[in-house]
């Protein structure tokens, strides 16, 4: 044969095959597709922002936002922006982003959509701390959020010791976590059956998830915690992505499994607490944010940033409605929770379908 007829993979045993060349090229589309996605997902969540800033019961210009923004004072504007719905604002896509952070750590290393913090009690345990420091205790807002911070990781590091015996195992963890979220759910609901008029109100208050009463001071300590949680969680995207595969799988890979675990866990539970001691559990963004970004990126790649993104959006359009869209205002937590109970049930009803035909 002649070297004009040879194959050019016999010519060049170092150029790809058409398979190879059809695997990459697949691969950059579903990449610059992922691209495209989450950059939409976020011009999104900051034209809702614009709009929470501008749009109420009293509507601002543009102009006036950007110098109220850029520190000049602006009559009405100044205090409604500056002190009222910029707070607000922050706050939201701050808590949402760490929620659905959060969530889709805990849902992807456990390989389940139920493995949601506030399905398996961890936000039950923040709850039910806020609830007694409220209530028996009478702490002021620091003390209650320094608690519901405690109760989350002594709940977290609770279903993990347990969950732990004979070997680690994702159905376990969340079995456990959901009977220790119901154990605290009727702590929860014994304390309020003692409290007082003026407590039960506090409390409720706090348990509904709201924005209500942002400030910078409440601002500051999620913001800490989102600079230092979420660069930790991104660095551990890709093992956790390995984990996804199995324990084995992974430390054949050379993925130190015990250790990548505790490190994802400890920060996710932080992220968590820290978003819930701000704005109280803000019922199913961080059930709700990991299935949806998956849905609209692909499972394929890390989930942590689009989920986060959607989890931002969730929380501050469902704010806005609450406020805005009807003539009572409702707590962000209602309208979430409105959203994610029947996407629970779906969800529900999806599993045992798929069960049922194995």
């Amino acid at each position: 044969m002649s070297t004009s007829e040879r194959s050019p993979s016999a010519q060049n045993p170092a150029a790809p095959s058409a398979a190879a060349t059809r695997v990459l090229k697949g691969r950059r589309q579903r990449q610059r597709s992922r691209t495209l996605i989450t950059l939409t997902l976020v011009t999104i969540t900051l034209v809702v922002c614009s709009a929470t800033l501008l749009l109420g019961r009293t509507v601002y210009s543009p102009a006036d936002a950007l110098s109220v923004l850029m520190g000049d004072t602006v009559p009405g504007a100044s205090f409604t922006i500056g002190e009222l719905r910029l707070p607000r604002m922050v706050l939201g896509v701050l808590a949402g982003f760490a929620f659905g952070a959060a969530g889709s750590t805990f849902q992807t290393m456990l390989r389940n959509p139920l493995a949601s913090p506030d399905v398996i009690g961890i936000s039950a345990g923040a709850s039910a701390a806020a609830v007694i420091g409220v209530v028996t205790l009478s702490l002021n807002e620091t003390a209650v959020s320094f608690l519901a911070l405690l109760g989350a990781l002594v709940t977290a590091g609770a279903i993990a010791l347990l969950s732990h015996q004979g070997g680690f195992s994702g159905i376990r963890f969340i079995l456990i976590g959901i009977g220790i979220g119901a154990m605290l759910h009727s702590v929860t609901s014994y304390v309020l059956s003692r409290a007082s008029d003026w407590n039960i109100q506090s409390a409720m208050q706090w348990l509904s998830g709201s924005l209500n009463g942002a400030s910078w001071e409440r601002v500051l300590p999620l913001l800490l915690a989102c600079a230092v949680c979420v660069p930790l969680l991104m660095l551990g995207s890709s093992s956790l992505g390995t984990l996804r595969l199995g324990d084995d799988t992974a430390r054949g890979l050379g993925v130190p499994v015990q250790l990548t675990r505790i490190a994802l866990i400890l920060a996710a539970v932080v992220l968590l607490a820290f978003a819930t001691a701000a704005t109280g559990p803000i019922a199913f963004v961080a059930f709700m944010a990991g299935p949806i970004a998956a849905r609209l990126v692909g499972s394929s790649g890390s989930l942590l940033f689009p989920a986060g993104c959607v989890g931002a959006l969730l929380v501050i359009a469902s704010d806005f409605a609450g406020q805005f869209l009807v003539d009572t205002r409702y707590p962000v937590g209602v309208i979430t929770g409105v959203l994610g109970a029947p996407y629970l049930l779906l969800l529900l009803i999806r599993m045992n379908r798929t069960g049922s035909k194995r």
